[in-house]
């Protein structure tokens, strides 16, 4: 491993074990309650994501209890709108939010010129990633998600923000009640450009990392 000898090499691979201890997991304890100061410790770290012209786009709704079951009902009232019959798909989709405490939804605010909306949708995804290596840190397991009721203005409605708010994330948490095994990532290919006709491509794996190419994990 070849590094500058100014780099805080303990705080670098300690963030880089961070970064590939998240999982995408629902083994979450149901029964347990997730602390209403460590959510807001958790959307507090999302705000510290990039966020150009500083426009602060982020919503943030915890959503528990009886919540969760509206949530559900949003998601299977809009399958039945287009058309769905499947009574199996209808009763799964109106209990799945209860498959972890607390749902945080995670919305960007919205915004008429759409270079401007993409921008801090960027940043609002960003930021969820924050989210998710602080729930990490905390012990916490977490799975983000999206799906039919991220899309309907009623789950807008029910958390509580401005119409035409994006829905980014629809995460689960909660205390784990099991380990998720890392399925593993591929190395990334880099391009290395030093001039408009001098490209070389490589993996980390070709890199004097020392490191190697270490599985990661979920999707």
């Amino acid at each position: 491993m070849v590094y500058s000898p100014c780099m805080n090499l303990s705080r670098l691979l300690e963030a880089l074990d961070l970064v590939k201890e998240r999982r995408t997991s629902l083994r979450i304890d149901t029964e347990r309650a997730v602390e209403p100061a460590l959510i807001a410790d958790l959307c507090g770290a999302a705000v510290w994501a990039p966020n150009h012209r500083l426009t602060e786009p982020w919503r943030f709704a915890a959503l528990t209890g009886a919540a969760r079951t509206a949530l559900g009902e949003v998601a299977a009232t809009a399958l039945l709108a287009r058309g769905s019959t499947d009574e199996a798909r209808l009763a799964k989709t109106r209990s799945k939010y209860l498959r972890a405490p607390v749902v945080l939804a995670v919305g960007c605010a919205p915004e008429g010129d759409p270079i401007r909306h993409a921008e801090d949708r960027d940043a609002v995804a960003a930021g969820v990633q924050n989210l998710l290596l602080a729930a990490t840190a905390a012990g916490l397991a977490s799975c983000w998600a999206t799906g039919i009721a991220a899309r309907e203005p009623a789950t807008t409605e029910l958390c509580g923000f401005e119409a035409g708010t994006e829905i980014v994330a629809l995460i689960y948490l909660g205390w784990p009640i099991g380990e998720s095994a890392p399925p593993g990532r591929a190395a990334p290919i880099i391009n290395w450009v030093s001039g408009p006709d001098s490209i070389r491509h490589s993996d980390v794996k070709n890199l004097d990392t020392g490191r190697g190419d270490v599985p990661v994990e979920d999707r």
